[in-house]
């Protein structure tokens, strides 16, 4: 079975990563991937799998819709004899989707996550139908992505099915984590909060700094460990010397591999307005953090409330603040918050999970 993964690059993401980890967990001899990138450049990831020996492909799409590009991935899907093209995004799948017109090649299109907020345009009202009826099979990476494609993209509830991400646990360096805390002068005692995402309104850490502001006041321990960089890092770091902040926020800037930073916090939180599955907030929970995160897209799927750490409202900075409040102040709530999301994780969210959802699909694609 050979397997095309279309998307738009390899360049490090989350979207990417999944695509990483699908071809990295693959362990069935019978099936063969390879990836097919309509933007340049490739990106580290791309580079990376192609010195592991994997095929990666690339054309560069051209400003507007471009039937060139259809072209080249048809004779490309027929040359190489691809039996499955799996789209990640919208505009991959559009590609993918037309380029298998009247051949033997069956389509699988899976939706990432959605803009916030959220619309739909007239011209998607009349193609995704079209789209939906090339295609075999189509998949969200949680339940609220899925009402999304219902919704917004006017795909039938019965042709989508719901895959969760899944990644590979992390390992962070036990003898490093020490030195990193001593680095960012961190005490013995403290306890860190921390969030890794990129520095943006969609993520909302104005509110999860102003939480945390009434949160310290209670916490002469508590600190804040922002991963990240973006738009509003002037803002933030404006708004922490506004709330006389500056000694207990944290700001790292971007880390390409955050698995340290992740391992040195108690609680990891994701505040955000909108999300689909967040390959962080997995990352946490393979480290058996336990989370705090907004009642927000595929948010209260991946963490059970009360059982692998605690959902709030969204937008909502009162039940944040209490939150963070509750499970930092109760060891009994902490310890069993923490033991069970790891196995939580494995469960649900592992990257071995994953492939194996995805090689069902397949096969049954082609029965």
């Amino acid at each position: 079975m050979r397997v095309l993964h279309i998307t738009y690059d390899m360049r490090i993401g989350g979207t990417e990563m999944v695509i990483k980890n699908l071809i990295e967990s693959n362990t069935d001899d019978t099936i063969a991937m390879s990836i097919f990138c309509i933007e340049c450049p490739l990106g580290p990831w791309g580079e990376e799998l192609k010195d592991a020996g994997v095929p990666v492909y690339k054309q560069k799409r051209q400003p507007g819709f471009d039937i060139g590009l259809i072209k080249t991935i048809r004779q490309h899907i027929k040359e190489k004899n691809i039996d499955i093209v799996h789209c990640h995004q919208y505009t991959p799948w559009v590609y993918g989707a037309l380029a298998t017109a009247f051949t033997n090649t069956r389509v699988v299109f899976t939706e990432h996550g959605r803009f916030y907020p959220d619309s739909s345009s007239w011209k998607r009202k009349l193609v995704n139908p079209f789209l939906s009826q090339l295609t075999s099979a189509i998949t969200a990476i949680s339940k609220a992505t899925k009402e999304a494609l219902i919704t917004y993209e006017f795909i039938r509830p019965e042709k989508i099915d719901v895959v969760y991400n899944g990644i590979k646990p992390l390992e962070p360096v036990l003898e490093a984590l020490i030195p990193l805390k001593a680095k960012l002068e961190l005490p013995e005692d403290a306890w860190v909060f921390g969030t890794v995402a990129r520095l943006d309104p969609i993520k909302n850490q104005k509110m999860l700094i102003r939480a945390f502001a009434n949160v310290s006041d209670v916490l002469p321990n508590a600190y804040l460990l922002i991963v990240g960089d973006g738009e509003l890092m002037s803002e933030l770091k404006a708004l922490v010397a506004q709330l006389n902040l500056t000694q207990k926020v944290i700001f790292t800037g971007y880390k390409s591999n955050p698995t340290n930073y992740l391992a040195i916090m108690d609680v990891f939180l994701l505040p955000s307005l909108s999300e689909g599955t967040s390959i962080t907030l997995l990352e946490a929970m393979s480290l058996g953090k336990p989370c705090i995160v907004t009642n927000a897209g595929g948010n209260p799927e991946i963490v059970a409330h009360l059982e692998t750490g605690l959902v709030t409202a969204n937008d909502n900075e009162q039940e944040l603040e209490e939150a963070m409040l509750s499970i930092s102040q109760s060891k009994e709530l902490y310890s069993q918050l923490a033991a069970n999301a790891m196995p939580r994780f494995k469960a649900n969210f592992h990257a071995k999970k994953m492939f194996s959802n995805y090689a069902k699909i397949y096969r049954e694609t082609l029965e």
